[in-house]
């Protein structure tokens, strides 16, 4: 895990079938899983070969009962875990997990902005230097950091009160309204983005949508080759191929588990 303050570190998928998951995410993106060693528990670090950039979890009846349900899951680097969970509350946000100690890994909290997207705060214990960031669009790391939210005015004051986030390149998608995009100051992760200092998009929620969430984008080789197999592993692709801003191609999945999830990259 990296820990630059303000940026994206890690990406926790939670599922009912850890598994199945771990296997259908290595297949779709080459992602390589290397289980983590946590005593008592199932934790599977996912990513390129040399680097595990998030983790799998399985989907615990205590979790559900707390209101938790499957999905990806960001962790944002701050310096301090508990001042920056009170700042939430503060914001207007929400501490759904308070600050959480993973012996000789680090502390985290579970949070939600003004909107309701739940994202995490992350601070790294374990005194071991992160590696240096890579090109951005580099296939197996994630891409690009979107936000659709019932309030991009809302969301964009948060974060930038938060973490110092930055108002970027707004750019207007006609009748699917203003897509904006936003920097952090970190390496970005989309080679093909329309703005080379972005780190991700806000975007209104779709209506049908239950409430405002993240959604991230896991760099691919090739977007035709991993469309094959989403569907070869059970997943399904709910938009896309298409083109964006920059060059990059997009494709919206969801996964076997039905858990939302998105892939960028060449065609």
């Amino acid at each position: 895990m990296t820990d630059p303050h303000g940026t994206h570190c890690w990406f926790e998928l939670t599922t009912p079938d850890a598994p199945a998951a771990e296997a259908f995410y290595a297949a779709v993106t080459g992602w390589v899983p290397r289980d983590a060693g946590m005593p008592g528990m199932r934790y599977t670090l996912v990513g390129p070969a040399d680097h595990a950039i998030g983790g799998i979890m399985a989907l615990t009846d205590e979790m559900k009962a707390g209101g938790a349900r499957p999905g990806w899951t960001g962790y944002v680097a701050v310096a301090d875990v508990d001042a920056a969970a009170a700042k939430v509350r503060s914001l207007g946000g929400n501490v759904y997990m308070p600050g959480t100690d993973i012996p000789g890994v680090g502390r985290f909290a579970i949070v939600a902005d003004p909107q309701g997207a739940v994202f995490a705060l992350y601070k790294d214990t374990s005194g071991m230097t992160p590696p240096p960031a890579p090109p951005g669009g580099t296939p197996g790391h994630m891409g690009w950091h979107e936000l659709h939210t019932t309030s991009i005015d809302g969301a964009l004051a948060f974060y930038g009160e938060m973490f110092g986030w930055r108002k970027d390149v707004t750019m207007d998608m006609g009748p699917n309204g203003i897509y904006q995009l936003f920097a952090t100051g970190g390496m970005p992760g989309n080679a093909g983005a329309a703005s080379p200092s972005a780190d991700g998009g806000m975007v209104a929620k779709e209506p049908g949508a239950p409430g405002s969430y993240w959604l991230y984008y896991v760099n691919v080789a090739s977007v035709d080759a991993a469309v094959e197999r989403i569907g070869a592993g059970g997943g399904s692709v709910l938009h896309g191929p298409h083109q964006v801003p920059g060059g990059s191609w997009i494709v919206l999945a969801m996964d076997p588990q039905g858990v939302p999830f998105a892939l960028s990259g060449p065609r």
